[in-house]
C-alpha cells in the first residue's frame, strides 16, 4: 500500500479537533480498506447483514465521518480510476497476498488460535466492486463530496490540495507527498487507543501531519530526489532494489545526487524508471470536482442502512441527527466567516 517512509520522517501529532474548519481530500480507497480491515468480529469475521453481505465499510463511513463532521471537518472523497499498467504487478500481488492470508485464517479457526486469525482476517481484506458502490451510495446520502478521479486518487487528492481547494490530503500511505500534496494527514480514521498488532498490549494513536517543504528539508532533498529515493525504495509501480529501505536509499541519494548515479554506484540499472518518475511528478490530476457539502437524506439513509443492511434504527437515527447538527454549524461557521471577511 505505498511505500513506507515512517523510519525517517517525524510528523507533528494533532488532536482530531484542530482539524476543525479544515476541508480534507480523503483517500476514498485507503479508508474504506481501512474500515473493511479493522471493523471484524473477535474471529476476523466481517460484519454483514443478514443476506451475508459485508457492512463494515459502512460502518466506519457512517459514524467516522459524522464524527469529523461534528468537529467541523469537511470531508470529500476522491475514489481511484483506470489502474495504470505500471501497478498490474503490484496488483497482482496484493490478491496473492490476500488470498494466501485468506487460507490461513481458516486455518487459524480450526485450531481455535482466535489472535490469529483476527491478524490474517484483516490481511485478506478484498475491494469489491458491491463495497465501492455500497461506499458512494452511503457517501452520496450522507451529503459528502465524492471525486473521481482520472487514475490515481492520491494525485488527484494532491492535486487539489496544491490548488489550495483542500487543507490536507487525508491517507495511511505517504504517496500523497511524492504527488506533490503540500499537507498529509494520517490516523485520521484511527485514532484513539489502538492494540498493538499480534502483541497484547495498547498504545494511544494520534492525527499526524506532514508538510511536504518542512520533509524536503529534513531529508535534505528537493521532490524529485524524494521521489527517486522511493523508486530504489520500491513503489506501488517499481520493484525497488532489494536490501535497500528508507534510511539506506536516503543515503544513496544524498551521497550521489541522482537516481542514476546512486544506479551506476551499485552496478545496477532500473529499466523503465523514468515513467515511474513521470507518474509522481506530473501526477494527472482533473479540475472538474464539486466540493461543496449537501444536506443528508436522512430517509435514504435510514432506508439504505437499516431496511437494506440491517442496521440498528436507534443508531442509525441518533448518527443522522449527529451529522445534520454538524452540518449546520458548518453552513453557520462558513456564513459567520464571510460576515468577517465583509466587515
Amino acid at each position: 500500500m505505498g511505500v513506507n517512509l515512517s523510519g525517517i520522517l517525524e510528523p507533528e501529532e494533532l488532536e482530531v479537533k484542530d482539524l476543525a474548519s479544515r476541508a480534507l481530500a480523503v483517500d476514498a480507497h485507503n479508508t474504506i480498506y481501512q474500515f473493511l480491515s479493522i471493523i471484524r468480529q473477535p474471529d476476523g469475521t466481517p460484519l454483514m447483514d443478514r443476506q451475508g453481505n459485508v457492512t463494515s465499510h459502512l460502518s466506519g463511513l457512517l459514524y467516522r465521518n459524522a464524527n469529523l463532521i461534528e468537529h467541523g471537518i469537511r470531508p470529500c472523497y476522491v475514489f481511484d480510476g483506470e489502474v495504470h499498467d505500471l501497478k498490474l504487478d503490484t496488483v497482482q500481488q496484493r490478491r496473492e497476498r490476500r488470498e494466501a492470508a485468506m487460507k490461513e485464517w481458516e486455518a487459524a479457526l480450526e485450531e481455535g488460535d482466535m489472535e490469529r486469525a483476527y491478524s490474517k482476517a484483516t490481511q485478506s481484506t478484498r475491494m469489491t466492486k458491491e463495497v465501492l458502490e455500497s461506499s458512494r451510495e452511503l457517501l452520496s446520502l450522507m451529503g459528502l463530496p465524492v471525486v473521481q478521479a482520472p487514475m490515481e486518487g492520491e494525485a488527484q487528492a494532491a492535486h487539489m490540495c496544491a490548488q489550495g481547494d483542500v487543507w490536507a490530503v487525508s491517507s495511511q500511505d505517504f504517496d500523497g507527498l511524492l504527488f506533490g500534496a503540500p499537507r498529509l494527514l494520517r490516523n485520521i480514521n484511527i485514532t484513539g487507543r489502538r492494540k498493538v498488532p499480534g502483541k497484547n498490549i495498547y498504545r494511544s494513536v494520534k492525527v499526524e501531519k506532514l508538510e511536504l517543504d518542512k520533509v524536503l528539508e529534513s531529508l535534505g532533498l528537493d521532490r524529485r530526489g524524494l521521489v527517486e529515493m522511493c523508486l530504489l525504495i520500491g513503489t506501488d509501480f517499481n520493484a525497488g532494489v532489494a536490501g535497500i529501505g528508507p534510511k539506506r536509499g536516503l543515503s544513496l541519494i544524498r551521497k550521489h545526487g541522482s537516481l542514476e548515479a546512486a544506479l551506476e554506484h551499485l552496478g545496477m540499472e532500473m529499466p523503465g524508471h523514468e515513467k515511474v518518475l513521470e507518474i509522481f511528478l506530473s501526477g494527472v490530476g482533473s479540475d472538474d470536482y464539486d466540493l461543496s457539502v449537501g444536506e443528508p437524506d436522512r430517509d435514504g439513509i435510514m432506508e439504505f442502512l437499516c431496511e437494506r443492511h440491517d442496521f440498528s434504527p436507534e443508531r442509525v437515527s441518533s448518527t443522522v441527527e449527529k451529522l445534520m447538527r454538524g452540518k449546520e454549524e458548518l453552513e453557520r461557521s462558513s456564513r459567520q466567516k464571510s460576515l468577517d471577511m465583509f466587515f
